[in-house]
């Protein structure tokens, strides 16, 4: 079963922060190694769902034109609006993914600490209404935690290995550690190597 929504609730009603993305060195580490797994230098219009408080938002928007960011949390909304008040290019937007999902498309899509709150066939549709939201070329990125957790379905390896299973996708890049595993997907339309950074600068 998916996670309920009344858990999501409890956590925020306990603390803006509840699970201290702005304040512990591991996460810091990890949102600064999934920016730095991102294969462009800048993106045209970016996506990411369930942003949370806003941490990860900030780092993004440094490397993209245009950022939506949205969780389903009105309290989660909020702060990383204002987290990002200066930030004209990023738009901060209440939505419950995937049943409600934007109708632009995207060269870049980043799930993070996410789609272990769903079960097996939502986490599917969620992972193929992303790939289908992008680009051709597109990223798709995808960090999650590896230890277990009661309110979890899966583990970030279990979605690595779902994500490299995806038609239409090619892996780019992947990151192990014991904490968590993060992934970089390209929209690849048509057969051919991806389009890593090397080759985008012709020196491949």
């Amino acid at each position: 079963m998916n996670t309920p929504a009344a858990y999501f609730d409890s956590q925020y009603a306990r603390a803006t922060d509840p699970w201290h993305l702005g304040e512990r060195w591991y996460d810091r580490r990890k949102y600064t190694l999934t920016v730095a797994a991102l294969p462009r230098a800048r993106y045209a219009r970016a996506f990411e769902p369930g942003c949370s408080v806003g941490v990860l938002t900030e780092q993004l928007a440094a490397r993209c034109d245009r950022l939506l960011s949205t969780d389903r949390i009105t309290a989660a909304v909020e702060t990383t609006a204002r987290r990002s008040a200066g930030l004209e290019h990023v738009t901060v937007r209440q939505m419950t993914v995937p049943g409600q999902w934007p109708q632009e498309s995207f060269d870049l899509v980043v799930l993070s600490e996410l789609l272990y709150y769903f079960d097996t066939g939502t986490r599917a549709a969620l992972l193929h209404q992303s790939m289908e939201s992008l680009d051709g070329g597109g990223h798709l990125v995808a960090v999650h935690w590896n230890h277990p957790v009661a309110e979890h379905t899966c583990t970030g390896r279990d979605i690595a290995a779902q994500l490299d299973a995806l038609d239409g996708l090619s892996g780019l890049a992947r990151y192990d550690d014991p904490d968590f595993t993060l992934t970089v997907h390209e929209r690849r339309p048509d057969p051919g190597p991806v389009l890593s950074p090397a080759r985008a600068e012709g020196l491949v």
